[in-house]
C-alpha cells in the first residue's frame, strides 16, 4: 500500500499519530468555530452572514486528514494559511467578541499548520527506517 492510501493507524509512529490527531482536532474545532462565529456568536450581520461559506474549503481536506494521508496534510497546510491571515487581520481590526473569535481562529490555524507540517515531515519516505538500519 502506498503512503497516501495508508489508514491513520497503520504503520505510523507514535509521533506521527499524535501529529495527525492534533491536526484532526484543530481542523474540526476550526470548522465548528467558523460555523458558530458566523451563524450565532458574532456574525457580521444580525441573524448570520454569508461569510459562513468560508467553512466550505475546510471540508475539502477533512477526509484525507482523518485518514492520515500525507499529501492531504501537505496541501492543507497551505490552505490553512488563509485562515491564519484572516484571524490575524480580524484580531487586530475588530473589537469585542469578534476579536476573541479571531484569536481562537488564529490559534487553531497555527496548531493545524504546525501539526500538518510536522506530520508531513516525519512521514516522508526518506525519514522512514530501512531494512538496513
Amino acid at each position: 500500500m502506498t503512503d497516501d492510501r495508508r489508514s491513520a493507524g497503520a504503520g505510523l509512529s507514535g509521533r506521527a499519530r499524535f501529529a495527525n490527531m492534533m491536526a484532526i482536532v484543530s481542523l474540526i474545532a476550526l470548522i465548528a468555530l467558523c460555523l458558530a462565529w458566523e451563524l450565532r456568536l458574532a456574525p457580521l450581520k444580525p441573524g448570520g452572514s454569508w461569510l459562513v461559506l468560508k467553512t466550505l474549503p475546510l471540508l475539502a481536506p477533512l477526509f484525507g486528514i482523518l485518514h492520515g494521508r500525507r499529501y492531504t496534510h501537505q496541501w492543507a497546510s497551505l490552505l490553512i494559511l488563509a485562515y491564519l491571515a484572516e484571524g490575524l487581520v480580524r484580531a487586530t481590526s475588530d473589537a469585542g467578541t469578534m476579536r476573541f473569535m479571531a484569536g481562537l481562529e488564529t490559534a487553531l490555524a497555527t496548531t493545524f499548520f504546525a501539526a500538518s507540517v510536522y506530520f508531513a515531515r516525519i512521514t516522508r519516505p526518506s525519514a522512514r527506517p530501512t531494512a538496513a538500519d
